[in-house]
């Protein structure tokens, strides 16, 4: 019997006892079992195995032997292993050599990653707008992030070549004075620092094209009926929606270049009268030409302070807008 809303019992129709008896006969699906917590784990830890041991055997090893071997007077040729506790550390903080290749560090740092950000960003803007030949641009920005470091000295070499060099015939053609693009102490740097901007921009357009083309077109077109121009809408919406972006390509822009090393052994070798010389490249020397391994591996863990640091203090105040 069911009760209607006028408080009248009605018998139960036909149609309703019908399904009900055919629910109570459905077949009920048997229970898959499951494999045991346990089982299942140790399945994941097989995928995860060789991934680990090589970060162990390639990375954890090598930064803790490091580690170790900046405590000792370790030589490239075998002798002296003795530990001498935190003597390398003492030395390179009063070492002049390096804080002034630090320097030559951060002046390349700051050098390079103001255009590798701002012209990124302006190339794709261009891009971005709609220019003729789209794919022309495209490659034409990122083709040399293909090429390899030496690919880049020896294109960067007949460039700054002197008297020869394409840089300096240009010069000459104008009826200005030719300079010495790599031989100048005040003007090697910025010579290096240019070559990586055109080297390594690339990856930096890429991103910025990926996040221009995220942000939705509804915004434009409520602007545009607003009466907002090119310019207002570039500052209003474009600049705004790109400020997380923006702050990736500086941290990664500025990680990258602090660890800048090759482009400037194969270019200058640290020179002139070693203006152009990174602490990467003084670790370097003073363990494969000095021989002693356990002081630059002391110089290589300040330096990795220095970086981590940095890290901690640009990151911290992002984590607390979170």
């Amino acid at each position: 019997m069911t009760v209607s809303k006028t408080g009248v019992t009605a018998p139960a129709g036909p149609a309703l006892s019908d399904r009900r008896s055919a629910e109570g006969r459905r077949p009920t699906r048997a229970a898959t079992p499951r494999k045991p917590m346990r089982e299942r784990d140790r399945s994941g830890y097989l995928f995860v195995a060789p991934f680990a041991l090589a970060t162990g055997l390639f990375l954890v090893v090598p930064t803790l032997y490091g580690l170790w071997m900046s405590f000792t007077n370790q030589s490239l040729t075998g002798t002296g292993s003795e530990f001498i506790g935190f003597a390398n550390y003492l030395e390179a903080f009063s070492d002049p050599q390096v804080w002034q290749t630090l320097w030559h560090t951060v002046w390349f740092t700051i050098l390079s990653t103001i255009p590798l950000v701002v012209v990124a960003l302006v190339m794709a803007l261009l891009v971005h707008t709609g220019l003729p030949g789209q794919w022309v641009w495209r490659m034409s920005f990122f083709a040399p992030y293909l090429l390899t470091s030496a690919v880049v000295w020896h294109l960067s070499n007949w460039m700054f070549q002197p008297d020869i060099g394409l840089l300096d015939t240009w010069m000459t053609g104008l009826g200005l004075q030719p300079l010495g693009w790599l031989t100048d102490e005040n003007v090697a740097m910025f010579s290096i620092a240019g070559v990586t901007v055109w080297w390594t921009v690339g990856f930096n357009f890429l991103l910025y094209l990926a996040a221009l083309q995220s942000i939705p077109a509804q915004q434009y077109e409520a602007a545009t009926i607003d009466g907002a121009g090119g310019w207002r809408r570039l500052f209003s919406i474009t600049l705004p929606q790109l400020r997380t972006i923006t702050g990736v390509i500086v941290v990664l822009q500025l990680l990258a270049s602090l660890k800048v090393f090759d482009q400037i052994y194969l270019l200058t070798k640290g020179g002139p009268n070693g203006s152009t010389r990174p602490i990467l490249e003084y670790i370097y020397d003073t363990g494969f030409t000095n021989y002693r391994l356990g002081y630059a591996s002391a110089i290589s863990y300040v330096f990795f302070a220095l970086i981590l640091i940095f890290t901690l203090v640009r990151l911290l105040p992002a984590r607390k807008e979170a």
